[in-house]
């Protein structure tokens, strides 16, 4: 296998998933800033020509971080990131997916439609003046999840450390760096996320 690894958010949750679990694989880097993600080479690897993408051994490729873990996760089943039973992957699934579509969804295009405007208008669709209302949706849901985290969970499936947490520590530590800064009075999520960027997968 081959992982196809660039700067960015989503290649990170993938590398945090990975160093959590001991796996190592092969990467090649793709440089974002020189468009290499939109040149025939990689949209014959991801045709959104979005990142990472990983090539498996028969020489076909996955794209989508969520698709990547569970793969990785199947294929190295201990230590368990996503779940050992049915109902433990169900939840951490559940979760994966409203952080995704709730945060990092209206935190990734805020930020697109917004400060990174110059960079993004040549490479997708954009919608400038949705910037605003998607950074108060993301900030919104930040604050839900916040009190939801208020009955003395550790992580967001409680004890367990999984993909859900991982993807929510990346996008809010991008938020962090690009004008969403995560707003102190989350206290929950505020010590969550000094509790998860104390684990060294952080640094993968």
């Amino acid at each position: 296998m081959k992982l196809y690894d660039s700067i960015g958010p989503n290649p990170r949750i993938v590398r945090m998933f990975m160093a959590e679990k001991g796996i190592e694989i092969p990467k090649q880097t793709v440089d974002l800033r020189k468009g290499e993600n939109r040149e025939t080479e990689h949209l014959k690897r991801n045709p959104h020509g979005q990142m990472p993408a990983l090539e498996l051994d028969c020489g076909n490729y996955l794209s989508e971080i969520t698709a990547i873990c569970e793969y990785l996760e199947e294929k190295h089943p201990s230590p368990a990131m996503i779940g050992t039973t049915p109902e433990e992957r169900a939840e951490c699934r559940m979760w994966t997916r409203r952080v995704d579509l709730n945060i990092a969804e209206p935190l990734a295009n805020g930020y697109r439609f917004g400060e990174a405007l110059k960079f993004f208008e040549k490479r997708i669709p954009v919608a400038p003046e949705a910037s605003p209302g998607l950074k108060m949706i993301a900030a919104n849901r930040i604050k839900w999840l916040d009190d939801q985290m208020g009955d003395g969970r550790d992580y967001i499936c409680g004890k367990r450390f999984t993909l859900a947490d991982m993807l929510l520590y990346c996008w809010l530590d991008f938020g962090n760096q690009v004008g969403q800064p995560l707003d102190q009075s989350n206290a929950n999520i505020v010590a969550w996320f000094n509790r998860v960027g104390a684990r060294p997968s952080v640094k993968a």
